[in-house]
């Protein structure tokens, strides 16, 4: 009888754990989410910048910022930045493109996620226009050169001199427009 009880007790145990574990892992998506955003961990941008006061431009300073772009899984489209790399001012508006093309025989939706690295340096790179904030839909054969503004913040530190930003396209052409526009923000 002591014997049942106390297996009783274990499985009891037990099954209230598993339950406290899949609650942490449900848990833990949220909680990355924010944690990269207040952080900038994960090199996470967020949303789009709005200036909202004159920006002061260091022009004693230049940072190099390198820029990249990748497809997901099977993603067809050529998609590349128009310039690799750009010198800066810091606190200074920058403009560069990217550029994309359909080569599928079909139309197809399109979403970039960018990030950042450092880490560090992601919390100073303010996008007021990016192709990331939105869904890109091209025609078969289509191409397009996508806008990106920017500006590094003239608090990024010393010591970060290069940063690198990076996008990787993900086809989204499958899935309802609903959960793809939570998905990207």
């Amino acid at each position: 009888m002591i014997e049942q009880s106390q297996n009783r007790r274990m499985v009891l145990k037990l099954a209230g754990a598993a339950i406290g574990m899949f609650g942490f892992g449900f848990a833990l998506v949220p909680l990355y989410d924010v944690i990269c955003e207040i952080t900038g961990l994960n090199g996470k941008t967020g949303e789009q910048y709005v200036q909202t006061t004159e920006a002061t431009i260091d022009k004693d300073r230049t940072v190099t910022i390198q820029f990249l772009a990748s497809n997901n899984g099977a993603m067809a489209w050529d998609f590349r930045p128009q310039v690799r790399s750009m010198k800066v001012h810091p606190g200074e508006v920058n403009t560069t493109s990217f550029y994309v093309k359909n080569p599928a025989l079909t139309t197809m939706l399109a979403q970039s996620v960018p990030s950042v690295t450092p880490f560090a340096a992601a919390a100073y790179l303010h996008k007021t226009e990016c192709f990331c904030f939105t869904q890109q839909q091209l025609t078969a054969g289509e191409s397009m050169d996508m806008p990106l503004r920017f500006i590094i913040d003239s608090d990024l530190p010393e010591h970060i001199q290069t940063l690198t930003l990076s996008y990787t396209l993900f086809d989204i052409t499958e899935q309802p427009q609903d959960r793809v526009a939570s998905s990207a923000e």
